[in-house]
């Protein structure tokens, strides 16, 4: 039966290819005259409240108001994306009424997740979305094959989105002028960095890039994986068959996926050679199984036909009915040289053809690490790959180049001034944390000590632990059991196709070898068929398994229900007679292992025992278990070795981390994995979050340009840097602006006499301090009636007072501290724009509540914080303590319910939360305090403040900074204001 409403609907929302219109005026033109109903909008809301899960007609509004909620590129909106005043101005333009928009918004309701941020030079638009609807063949069906994944309206349209950043910040392939554009784009380790590219080089090409080269790891396996992935999903059937009849056997010779299961049925059809259907053919240099090969014809393949002879290639005329041509090559020396001494063979065409050159993991061999100080003569010595990749860009002078990865500090480090480099100047743009990933948010509890995150995920090795190999080998058996109950209580059995445990405790071959052995002789000795197996196996499910499991998904209520499917698990790891491969070595031997082939294995469930070559690029499919104790001193190897994160669909709570806690780092430290992995996490995160911050644009132009990213990237653990010390530039960040933001310093000394002086520091402020209590009220922010209250010592001390403490303190990282007194230090508008201060302390009367005098000081309320293993404090002030001081800065509106903030806010006026700071390493505060005094030597004053917001609201946080550039040697610094 014909369902004429969503024909109609169809009809219509195509019309609105540029934007929402008027609805019912376009559905009256459109409209069949026997169907005249169906233009009736109560008709439509009718439909949407009794609709059925996967109503075809929501299904089309969901992708209409997803895509108009997410644009961030579109001429129709005035309102931010993401936002129920966009999703208003749609329904503003459609004609809708109130019950209509309240349907509407409860069966689709507003996407509000971050999108990607971008810092970007300015640029010149070319690459409008009316520009890219009219040629997107190849991103058309790489977008209906996304769909047909699986993939949400949300994710598809963040694809979009993020995609059409990238391109719109190339240069226009039709331009007259060559010029060559430089980004990078920074994802999550594991977290979908290869469908961003597949989605630019499908929207590339269809653009007008004829030449496609991806930069795809250092490994045979890695450049394999990345060259099936776009075959399988932009490149397609039609092309990789290229006219051979796919029922003939003797025609499918040479053609390369027909061992592959996934062949046909999951790669990409078009309906047709696209050149048949109006678009252009992609040709493929290289395959599955063969990198780029010096060959006659692959010269012939590279010199690109001309229709118009006498224009050149990037001619309309020319551009949009060549083929376009892609390559994945490896970042090796002998295979690019091929490619270089191929391309200096085809001649002037070269400087003709629009090309895009993308390199995966661009932090890896890309960067050039020679030392500065060792170039003769001044002249840059490059590393090899460096330098094949600089040839590479200045012979294609119409290239663009495209990093990826997720540890981007060496790419940022690179020289500005190195015109011939891969320095990102042009732009780079952060990705969002994606829908369903698992990341660092779940497996540390970074907001509160009181997360789930490290109970239910983290398994830590001590030293009066033991070492834990043989619970994390009977963990894996549990959770392949446990995955195999799943399927067989109605779980979707695809994303258990692989599983896998990761074992990495050294960078040493000899020592892989070793713990292989000794693994296999762990297995063969854990009785998995006997019952004292049994037994060691109940009494971990009951401990582990069954206590943290997912509320939604399957799982036994005992062990005995779980022994079937524990017996199935032996027999699926034990396959092939060893439950362990080695992954290691400088050469391919030990990737060319068959059942190390996620692609063309039906089932690898494995133990995984190697180092370096399991990090980097490398998906470790179906992974589960890890066992990790490896150390190393560079924070973005050390990122890139968190093979943890990822997405794990129906078995997320499963997941488990057996981590090094007291692990030894040269001959007298010992380190803590976890809290390593914690650092920098915090400090990738505050990177991103400060990239979002300085993204905004003021007076229209960006604040923040790529050449002044490198301040913004910082180091807390003084033995993790963020990347080797031969990839950083020397970058120094002077000055953080934040007003109306919190500035929470948590890196304090722990020598007594520090201690000492910095409370001799704070005693004239303390001795200010009113003896009678304030009552400040901290409200719901559901806005519900209800409220906390807290009693809090105060006093105004004047800006000079405060910037005096400030400057004199003694801090346990001056240079983390030294950005945000500089700010302090300017009290003009244009600075903090802060006169004077309320200094908050607040006071507890608890039968717990510990109040001391601090150097003859009325006494005060004693807090306890816990200094991590980086000895830093995770967090000072109390999240129920900061709404009222915020309230007093001017960064929310006064409350009558709660008049003594009311009463204390006036214009420029910030606030300081004070906190008398115990570590409970020192002691317990009652045990610490004689004769109602304390020792300030055991007293950290600890503060937290917050400027003055902006009177007007139009305050914008940014940064000012030096920064070293090669090309301006005669400045030896450059002010950026």
């Amino acid at each position: 039966m014909t369902d004429h409403l969503f024909t109609l609907h169809g009809d219509v929302l195509a019309a609105m290819r540029r934007g929402p219109k008027p609805f019912a005026k376009l559905a009256f033109v459109l409209s069949e005259a026997e169907e005249p109903a169906d233009t009736a909008l109560g008709h439509f809301r009718d439909r949407i409240l009794a609709a059925d899960p996967g109503d075809s007609l929501i299904a089309l509004w969901h992708r209409t108001l997803t895509a108009w909620d997410l644009a961030e590129h579109a001429d129709w909106p005035a309102t931010p994306a993401r936002t129920d005043a966009r999703r208003s101005e749609a329904y503003d333009r459609l004609g809708f009424g109130a019950d209509l928009r309240k349907a509407l918004d409860d069966a689709v309701p507003v996407f509000k997740e971050p999108g990607p941020t971008v810092i970007s030079k300015e640029f010149t638009s070319w690459y409008s979305r009316d520009a890219a609807a009219a040629r997107s063949f190849y991103w058309n069906s790489y977008e209906q094959l996304l769909r047909r994944k699986g993939w949400s309206d949300e994710a598809v349209a963040g694809l979009d989105e993020a995609s059409h950043a990238v391109v719109e910040r190339l240069s226009d392939p039709t331009r007259t002028e060559a010029y060559g554009a430089r980004g990078l784009v920074v994802g999550y380790v594991q977290s979908g960095k290869t469908a961003n590219f597949t989605g630019v080089t499908a929207k590339a090409i269809d653009a007008g890039y004829r030449l496609v080269i991806v930069l795809g790891g250092t490994l045979n396996l890695l450049r394999g994986q990345t060259q099936r992935r776009l075959d399988m999903e932009l490149i397609g059937r039609e092309n990789i068959l290229r006219g051979a009849d796919p029922a003939d056997p003797d025609a499918l010779v040479g053609i390369d996926y027909q061992d592959d299961e996934d062949w046909p049925a999951k790669f990409v059809g078009h309906g047709g050679r696209p050149s048949a259907l109006g678009a252009f053919d992609i040709e493929r240099l290289t395959t599955r199984d063969d990198d780029y090969k010096s060959l006659e014809n692959g010269i012939r393949a590279l010199d690109i036909e001309k229709q118009a002879r006498t224009q050149p290639l990037y001619d309309p005329a020319n551009l949009h009915h060549a083929a376009a041509r892609v390559m994945v090559v490896k970042k090796n020396k002998s295979v690019l040289s091929k490619l270089i001494k191929d391309l200096k063979k085809i001649g002037p065409i070269l400087s003709e053809i629009p090309a895009l050159i993308i390199d995966d993991e661009s932090d890896q061999a890309s960067v050039n690490t020679t030392d500065p100080k060792k170039w003769e003569d001044g002249k840059v010595a490059r590393t090899a790959i460096n330098s094949q990749i600089s040839q590479l860009l200045t012979l294609l002078p119409r290239a663009q180049y495209v990093g990826y990865t997720a540890t981007p500090f060496a790419n940022v480090f690179v020289d500005p001034g190195d015109g011939e480099d891969i320095f990102p100047r042009d732009f780079l743009i952060s990705l969002p944390r994606p829908t369903g990933y698992m990341g660092v948010q779940d497996f540390h509890d970074l907001e509160s000590a009181e997360g789930t995150a490290e109970e239910t995920h983290i398994r830590g090795i001590y030293e009066d632990t033991g070492d834990r190999l043989q619970e994390a080998l009977d963990a894996f058996v549990l959770t392949g059991a446990l995955k195999l109950y799943r399927v067989d209580h109605g779980v979707d059995e695809g994303p258990f196709r692989h599983h896998t445990m990761l074992v990495h405790e050294s960078v040493r071959m000899a020592e892989h070898a070793a713990l292989a052995l000794r693994i296999n002789s762990m297995w063969h000795r854990a009785a998995y068929t006997s019952q004292q197996g049994h037994d060691r196996l109940a009494a971990l499910f009951a401990s582990d398994f069954h206590r943290f499991a997912a509320d939604d998904l399957p799982m036994p209520e005992s062990y005995a229900e779980l022994k079937g499917c524990v017996s199935r698990a032996r027999q699926l790891i034990n396959a092939g007679g060893s439950p362990v491969l080695v992954v290691n070595g400088d050469t391919e031997r030990d990737y060319a292992q068959p059942e190390l082939d996620f692609d063309r294995t039906p089932h690898v469930w494995k133990i995984l025992v190697g180092g370096t070559k399991l990090s980097r690029g490398f998906t470790v499919e179906g992974l589960t278990v890890t066992y990790y104790r490896r150390t190393t001193q560079q924070a973005d190897t050390l990122m890139q070795m968190g093979r943890w994160f990822g997405f794990r669909p129906g078995y997320r709570d499963l997941v488990r981390l057996y981590i090094g806690r007291e692990e030894a780092l040269g001959k007298s430290r010992t380190v803590d994995l976890y809290e390593a992995f914690e650092a920098i996490c915090r400090d990738e995160e505050t990177f991103r979050s400060q990239l979002t911050r300085y993204a905004t644009l003021v007076d229209g132009k960006p604040q923040v340009t790529p050449a002044q990213i490198p301040p913004l990237v910082s180091q807390h653990l003084s033995w993790l840097r963020p990347a080797a010390r031969n990839k950083m530039f020397n970058a120094e960040l002077v000055e953080i602006r934040s007003p109306g933001q919190w500035v929470e310093p948590t890196a304090y000394p722990t020598g007594a006499g520090d201690l000492r002086h910095n409370a001799e520091i704070w005693r004239p402020a303390l001795e200010t301090l009113g003896q009678d209590l304030t009552v400040f009220v901290t409200l719901a922010d559901n806005d519900q009636g209800s409220y906390t209250r807290y009693p809090a010592k105060t006093a105004v001390l004047s800006h000079t007072q405060l910037l005096g403490i400030m400057s004199s303190l003694t801090w346990g990282r001056p240079d983390l501290f030294a950005p945000h007194l500089a700010y302090l230090t300017d009290g003009s508008d244009t600075g903090c724009a802060t006169d004077d201060w309320t200094l908050i302390l607040p006071q507890t009367s608890g039968p717990t509540s510990v109040a001391a005098s601090i150097l003859g000081t009325p006494p005060i309320t004693l807090v306890q914080r816990k200094r991590n293993a980086r000895g830093v404090f995770n967090r000072i002030s109390g999240v129920s303590h900061r709404q009222s001081a915020e309230r007093i800065a001017g960064l929310h509106p006064l409350s009558d319910d709660d008049p003594f903030a009311s009463q204390l806010h006036k214009p420029r006026r910030g606030a300081v939360l004070l906190y008398p700071v115990v570590d409970p390493d020192i002691g317990n505060p009652a045990g610490l305090v004689t004769g109602g005094s304390i020792d300030p030597a055991k007293v950290v004053l600890a503060a937290a403040f917050i400027p003055a917001a902006s009177a007007s609201g139009g305050s914008v946080p940014y940064v000012r900074f030096r920064a070293v550039d090669s090309s301006r040697l005669d400045e030896a610094t450059i002010e950026v204001p």
